[in-house]
């Protein structure tokens, strides 16, 4: 038995094996090397109560406990928020999500906008230019390293070793990313104390919850998680949604004629082709009946986004790009208490700089056709290596 998401073709295209997989079965066991097995879960109303269930944890230090695994991931990668459960998880997730309400982000916007501004005064017209290269990295790895202190020398360093930690099949590349950019954050946050600042990491030094201050582990652990989720699913989310609308020129062109509808378009474009390909690791604490299948206790479940949000049962025609949708249900941000804590800083990101390209740039254009693109080989994230376009 084979698995699937190990062909090359699935990294260019994962869509055609999603739906092969989900017709057989909406949850079904997979191989995943070494004669073990795992669960993956491809339709869209599995995925939902999936990510939902409490008896899938996400306490992964429980999972390998006593295991050889043969890893050597930085526990601020391996332990972060994301790999807890309440009553952890809950202590952990208050103490950040005030740096991400609908008022810290209106703060944002004025500077959001001066870096996209800044960014695309870059871009020459009728010369070919790299999306992800010249915008949709940057852009989202300067505002959170802004928000939390970066200095502006070391951005590009943070960023690559951010990329390394979703090398797919390359665990040792990922291991010494993870203790690079962790003991990274661990200097950065002894610098702050010294030298305190108003930036969100002098906020988290300063966070109660109660009496209880976070650890110094648990510091570094935010620290990491905040700036890799900060830019990555969002350099993803705009690349996939400029190439999405190059490959559909009458929705292009009726945003060019109606910018004022880029917020509303936003879940669709998200759906469509998801940033996220497979939600973050969950294993069973007990055994669970998931969509007609049994799944033992003990056993790795792997929730794919970008299965669910084509599935025809919840949306028709999914296949298709259609800005009239109604697809605010889209899986792209998780559901649940995990869903991510940064999706309106995600989102104020992705509409500040679409409005600004449909404005500036009208007449866009690819430089390669679309299968000449590269995806990068992560089964976790969805995103290009490069986007060459003719602005």
């Amino acid at each position: 038995m084979t698995n699937p998401l190990h062909d090359p073709k699935f990294f260019q295209d994962p869509y055609p094996t999603y739906a092969a997989l989900r017709s057989a079965s909406p949850v079904q066991r997979v191989p995943s090397g070494g004669g073990r097995s795992r669960y993956l879960v491809s339709g869209y109303a599995e995925a939902r109560a999936a990510l939902a269930d409490p008896r899938l944890s996400k306490d992964t230090a429980r999972f390998f406990a006593n295991k050889n695994s043969g890893r050597n991931l930085h526990p601020a990668v391996s332990q972060s928020m994301l790999a807890t459960d309440p009553p952890q998880h809950t202590r952990l997730r208050s103490l950040v999500t005030k740096a991400f309400t609908p008022g810290a982000i209106a703060r944002l916007r004025p500077y959001i906008e001066s870096v996209v501004g800044e960014l695309l005064d870059s871009w020459a017209p009728d010369e070919q230019t790299d999306v992800i290269e010249s915008l949709a990295a940057p852009l989202p790895v300067t505002v959170i390293c802004q928000m939390l202190g970066v200095p502006e020398a070391d951005r590009s360093t943070v960023r690559a070793w951010s990329n390394e930690l979703f090398a797919a099949g390359q665990p040792e590349r990922i291991d010494t990313a993870s203790h690079a950019v962790a003991g990274y954050m661990a200097d950065l946050i002894a610098n702050k104390r010294r030298t305190p600042d108003d930036s969100l990491l002098n906020d988290l030094i300063r966070a109660r919850d109660g009496e209880d201050r976070l650890s110094e582990d648990e510091l570094v652990s935010l620290a990491v998680l905040l700036l890799v989720t900060g830019h990555e699913t969002t350099t993803n989310f705009l690349g996939n949604a400029v190439l999405a609308l190059l490959q559909h020129p009458d929705e292009l062109d009726r945003l060019r004629k109606n910018p004022d509808d880029v917020p509303a378009v936003l879940d669709e474009l998200l759906r469509f082709d998801s940033p996220v390909s497979t939600a973050t690791f969950r294993f069973t604490a007990e055994a669970v009946t998931l969509g007609g299948t049994d799944i033992p206790a003990g056993v790795p479940v792997l929730v794919a986004i970008g299965a669910a949000n084509r599935d025809p049962e919840r949306f028709p025609s999914p296949d298709l790009l259609d800005l009239d949708r109604d697809a605010a249900a889209h899986l792209s941000f998780g559901h649940g208490i995990h869903r991510c804590v940064g999706a309106s800083l995600a989102r104020a990101e992705a509409e500040i700089a679409l409005r600004a390209i449909l404005a500036r740039f009208p007449g866009m254009r690819l430089a390669l056709p679309p299968d000449r693109l590269q995806w990068r080989r992560t089964r976790l994230m969805r995103g290009l290596e490069a986007l060459p376009v003719l602005p």
